[in-house]
C-alpha cells in the first residue's frame, strides 16, 4: 500500500425507486491496497461494488479512479475487472482459453497472448492444466482460473464479489493466503466484498463495515475489532457479549461501572469522556475473559454456571449463565492435553482485567 488516494468515493448514494441501497458513502482506497467491504446481506456492499465496476450508475455523488471521474464511463472502458461469485467460466472452453478470453481484442500477437496466459497460470499455480475443461477441475482450481482470467488484462483495480464463498472451510482458509500473496506480487488494488468477518480480517489492509447502505466504521482490521465505535460494529465483527451499565466515579482512567446483569460494579479502563450516571454499554470479547472453578483475585469477578459448551479441538467456547439470567461467552484455549476443564452445569467464575473492557456510547 503506497498511501496515495487511488479510488475516491465521494458522497455516493444509490436508490432503487424509493429504496436507498447505498446512502452517502465516502471512502478513499490507496493504490495497491486490499480493501474489504464487510456487512450482512442487503447492506449495500455489492451495489457499491457494481457502481465501481460501472454496472450500476450512481444516484448521487462521484467515483474517481486514478484521478479520472468515472461518471458516464462504461464498464469496458474502466480500468477495473470484476470477479463474480459464480466465477462465470465458459464450460465449453479449456482452462487456457478461459484465461485468455479477455485478451482476444487486445493489441497483442498470438505469441504474446500465449505468454500472458502462461504467466497468469503460473501466478495462480495452475500450470499443466491448460487443456482441461472447468468441469474437470475442483472448485478451488476454478476459483484460481477465474482469478487468472481477471488479472490477465492487467487491470488497475480488481473487484471481488464474495470470491471464496463457494469453497469449503479448509480450502477457503488456504486460498485466503494465496490471494494475499498474489495481490502483493501483482500490486493490483483489490476491493473485496464479503459477509465473512474472518475472511475480511485476513485479506484486508483496511475494511469498511456497512449497515443499511451506510458505512459504520473504517479502519485496519485490528483497530476495528479492538476499538469498535458502536454497538452494531462490536456485535457484527466477531463474538462479543454486551451489557448495559451506568457510569460511576473515574479515578486515574479507571471507571467504576455499575452493571445490573452482574449484580455488582466492575472496574474498567475508560478512554471516553463520561459523567457520573451516564448510560454506557460494556462489551467483552470472549478471548479476553478467564474461566476458573476457583474464585480468583481481582476487581472483576462474576459467578456463573456453564450452560452451553462447544468443543472445537484447539479451543472451546462456553456460554455462562449469570445469576441475573444473562449470558456471557468465554473462549478457552485447550493448551494441555487431557486437562480437566469446566463441564455443563459446573459452577464457575468469570474474570477480566480492566483494560479488557470496551465501552460504547452509541
Amino acid at each position: 500500500m503506497t498511501g496515495d488516494a487511488f479510488i475516491e468515493i465521494d458522497g455516493v448514494s444509490k436508490n432503487f425507486g424509493s429504496f436507498p441501497a447505498v446512502r452517502d458513502v465516502s471512502l478513499t482506497i490507496a493504490r495497491g491496497e486490499c480493501f474489504a467491504l464487510l456487512g450482512a446481506s442487503g447492506c449495500g456492499k455489492t451495489t457499491l461494488l457494481r457502481m465501481l465496476a460501472g454496472f450500476e450508475s450512481t444516484s448521487a455523488g462521484s467515483i474517481r479512479i486514478d484521478g479520472l471521474d468515472m461518471a458516464g464511463v462504461p464498464p469496458w472502458n474502466r480500468p477495473v475487472h470484476m470477479m463474480f461469485q459464480s466465477y462465470a467460466l465458459f464450460p465449453h472452453m479449456s482452462v487456457a482459453r478461459n484465461v485468455g478470453y479477455g485478451l482476444q481484442h487486445e493489441r497483442m500477437s498470438r505469441a504474446q497472448r500465449s505468454a500472458r496466459v502462461a504467466e497468469m497460470l503460473d501466478l495462480v499455480q495452475m500450470t499443466g492444466f491448460e487443456d482441461r475443461k472447468p468441469h474437470q477441475i475442483s472448485g478451488g482450481q476454478r476459483q484460481r482460473i477465474a482469478l487468472a482470467r481477471a488479472l490477465a488484462r492487467q487491470p488497475k483495480v480488481l473487484l471481488l464479489d464474495e470470491p471464496l464463498a463457494a469453497l469449503d472451510k479448509k480450502l477457503r482458509e488456504q486460498t485466503q493466503f494465496e490471494l494475499m500473496s498474489i495481490q502483493a506480487r501483482t500490486g493490483v488494488t483489490f476491493v473485496v466484498v464479503t459477509h465473512d468477518q474472518e475472511e475480511a480480517m485476513t485479506l484486508a489492509d483496511r475494511l469498511a463495515v456497512m449497515d443499511k447502505g451506510a458505512v459504520r466504521q473504517v479502519g485496519r482490521p485490528g483497530e476495528v475489532y479492538e476499538n469498535p465505535n458502536s454497538r452494531y460494529v462490536a456485535g457484527f465483527l466477531g463474538t462479543i457479549s454486551q451489557f448495559d451499565g451506568r457510569a460511576g466515579r473515574s479515578v486515574n482512567g479507571i471507571l467504576t461501572l455499575d452493571v445490573p446483569d452482574f449484580g455488582r460494579s466492575v472496574q474498567v479502563a475508560c478512554p471516553l469522556d463520561t459523567r457520573p450516571g451516564e448510560a454506557l454499554t460494556l462489551a467483552l470479547r470472549p478471548e479476553k475473559l478467564r474461566l476458573t472453578r476457583e474464585r480468583p483475585e481481582g476487581p472483576n469477578v462474576i459467578p456463573g454456571t456453564v450452560r452451553d459448551l462447544a468443543y472445537f479441538g484447539k479451543d472451546s467456547l462456553y456460554r455462562i449463565n449469570l445469576p441475573s439470567g444473562a449470558l456471557i461467552s468465554v473462549h478457552a484455549v485447550n493448551a494441555r492435553r487431557g486437562a480437566q476443564t469446566p463441564d455443563w452445569d459446573d459452577s464457575v467464575w468469570v474474570s477480566f482485567d480492566p483494560d479488557a473492557a470496551i465501552l460504547l456510547k452509541d
